[in-house]
């Protein structure tokens, strides 16, 4: 068996289960074939007078707002969170069930889409961290760039390429675009990138737990948004994953193999599409794998401190063999300035009015 078809070794940064990549570092690890290239600086962001990580936007209240995704209304509620069937790892820390109580809040039906961010840059000008790096991490079937911009691969899961030149324009590298994309998820942004563009649009992440409330859409209990099982009765793919044999062969039997449009497959309870599978969802919570031991059960905010920032959702990539996080209780991280081709946000507006 080839390194590249082993099963993750460890926690990696991300979530460790090849879902994601680790998260950024000093360091790049050099492709054997290539030349060396210069370590990469981890970039720290600085934080502006008016809260945006690095980039000196205006208050979003002085902008003009292109906002324009539907909205889906979730109603105030207490409902049960967490893993009733002990199905995710016990480090992710989904098995303890709570109830938690929430207002009722508005949030996006889909992801935010590559015209939506870029409406976002067009107005502010805005330079994604993925660009400020110069380079980000994209799944090894999906690179379109020269091979000497293929600087990395990650240690334990190998189908993880760092590429110069990848970013929210560029998603499989240098040689792609994104025609033909407007209406998929914008990938390559950070949780520092998520924010900014909340904070432009006058509106924020959602915290994990009304992230997974919005998720399940009505149908807690149960694994996913539409039930407990994965297929349709007629036999159809209900969200776009993995199909064939992880990392080398996907089938497309779902029709696609990295992003679909947001508006793909059928929404949940509460109209919010492909709220697992497609590309993981930046939370505003710190992870923890005890948060939910810590009692806050009314409008939880999640830990005061952390390393990692919450991602939800699974994606493109998760198949059952190694990863089955595109369940509605599934949870990851990544440090919020990590970026990479299969990670996006929704967003929740300011007030449920």
């Amino acid at each position: 068996m080839s390194a590249a078809e082993q099963e993750p070794q460890g926690e990696q940064g991300g979530c460790g289960c090849g879902c994601q990549p680790p998260s950024r570092g000093p360091q790049p690890v050099q492709l054997g074939a290539l030349p060396p290239v210069e370590p990469v600086e981890t970039f720290q962001p600085p934080v502006t007078a008016q809260g945006i990580p690095g980039h000196g936007l205006p208050p979003f209240a002085t902008l003009r707002v292109a906002h324009s995704i539907d909205q889906s209304a979730v109603p105030a509620q207490t409902f049960q969170m967490g893993d009733p069937f002990r199905d995710g790892k016990p480090a992710d820390g989904e098995h303890y069930l709570h109830d938690v109580t929430l207002d009722a809040f508005v949030i996006d039906a889909t992801s935010v889409t590559n015209a939506d961010f870029a409406a976002f840059v067009d107005a502010t000008g805005y330079r994604t961290e993925a660009e400020t790096f110069e380079f980000s991490a994209v799944f090894h079937l999906a690179i379109a760039a020269p091979q000497n911009d293929l600087l990395s691969r990650a240690p334990g899961t190998p189908w993880w390429i760092g590429v110069r030149g990848a970013d929210w324009r560029h998603p499989g590298g240098s040689l792609s675009g994104l025609d033909g994309l407007a209406d998929h998820p914008v990938v390559h942004v950070s949780w520092n990138d998520a924010l900014a563009y909340c904070r432009w649009a006058g509106r924020r992440l959602p915290t994990e737990a009304e992230w997974e409330c919005a998720a399940r859409g009505g149908a807690h209990g149960e694994r996913f948004p539409w039930g407990n099982e994965l297929m349709s009765e007629q036999g159809d793919w209900q969200c776009n994953i993995w199909q064939g044999s992880f990392p080398r062969h996907n089938t497309l039997e779902d029709g696609w193999l990295t992003t679909a449009p947001v508006r793909s497959f059928t929404p949940n309870g509460y109209g919010l599409w492909q709220s697992v599978g497609n590309v993981w969802e930046w939370c505003s919570d710190w992870f923890g794998a005890d948060a939910y031991l810590s009692g806050e059960n009314t409008n939880p905010q999640g830990p005061p401190r952390g390393g990692a920032r919450v991602l939800r959702g699974g994606s493109f990539l998760c198949h059952d063999s190694y990863c089955n996080r595109y369940r509605s209780a599934a949870r990851s991280s990544n440090t919020a300035d990590s970026s990479m081709s299969n990670a996006g946000f929704r967003t929740v507006a300011l007030t449920a009015g």
